[in-house]
């Protein structure tokens, strides 16, 4: 009994130094980000108020904040579209065997262990060469690409490895066509999975920085307007962006948790009726 009390204990607190280490950070931010007017970037506080939040949204304040914000919204849209489309092809694709599929899953899944400034900077060498400027919405959206679909693909992997495939039979043999299969039979069975991996495309995107720091150009995304930030911010300005975005992040994530729980009611709800 002593060694298990003390085994839970030291779990315990383990699991404790864990919570505190990993969201301590992003609580002193939120909590600095109300700092009074006359207040600094450490404690103690001097004052409580909203002033640095108004403050980040003038211009002179921060500098191109309304627009890495923009371009960062745009970019996680596109990476997030893309990758849905790419991972439901690739999962399809991959529930049959065909010549060079282990090398081609190897190849995709590679672009995870390779680390992310080497990425960066090879894709900016690439369109340096080939005479291309470097933009975010072109080598950044690449860049970022090739973080993003791996997860997409691996999400996809597991979903079509468990699908009961008795479902596009059943269609078949009422005369559905390939595509009436897909859009009405397999489409809607798997849609929670598709909000996950539309999650995890948005998400990375959208705080991507390694990537995205040697191919996005002269013009930031926010991760890279925030690093920037720290180099001549000295202001809780930067603390007020901080909580803006994180919050922004939970509501990203709130809402792709709620749709993805009522699609796969729906999609419960819809088994059970076919059976």
């Amino acid at each position: 009994m002593e060694k298990r009390g003390l085994s839970g204990f030291l779990l315990t607190a383990f699991f404790v130094a864990f919570i505190v280490f990993l969201y301590g950070p992003i609580i002193t931010i939120g909590i600095l980000s109300f700092q009074g007017p006359q207040g600094g970037l450490t404690f103690p506080m001097n004052g409580i108020s909203l002033h640095w939040f108004g403050n980040l949204f003038q211009a002179q304040a921060v500098g191109d904040f309304g627009g890495s914000f923009r371009r960062s919204i745009t970019l996680g849209l596109m990476v997030m579209v893309v990758t849905v489309v790419i991972a439901v092809m690739g999962g399809l694709a991959f529930r049959k065997s065909f010549r060079g599929s282990n090398w081609l899953f190897y190849v995709v899944i590679a672009s995870l262990i390779v680390p992310s400034i080497l990425v960066s900077l090879g894709i900016g060498l690439i369109f340096t060469i080939l005479d291309l400027d470097i933009h975010w919405a072109t080598s950044g959206f690449g860049a970022q690409l090739t973080w993003t679909l791996p997860f997409g693909l691996l999400i996809m992997f597991a979903v079509f490895n468990r699908f009961d495939g008795s479902y596009e039979e059943a269609a078949r043999d009422l005369g559905a066509t390939p595509w009436q299969t897909f859009r009405h039979v397999v489409l809607p069975l798997i849609s929670p999975s598709l909000i996950g991996v539309a999650l995890f495309g948005f998400t990375l995107s959208y705080d991507e920085f390694a990537r995205t720091l040697l191919a996005a150009g002269s013009y930031n995304t926010l991760p890279l307007e925030i690093y920037g930030m720290t180099t001549n911010v000295t202001t809780p300005v930067l603390y007020a962006l901080g909580t803006l975005t994180t919050v922004f992040s939970l509501l990203i994530i709130s809402t792709f948790v709620i749709t993805a729980t009522f699609l796969g009611r729906r999609s419960s709800a819809t088994g059970a009726g076919g059976h």
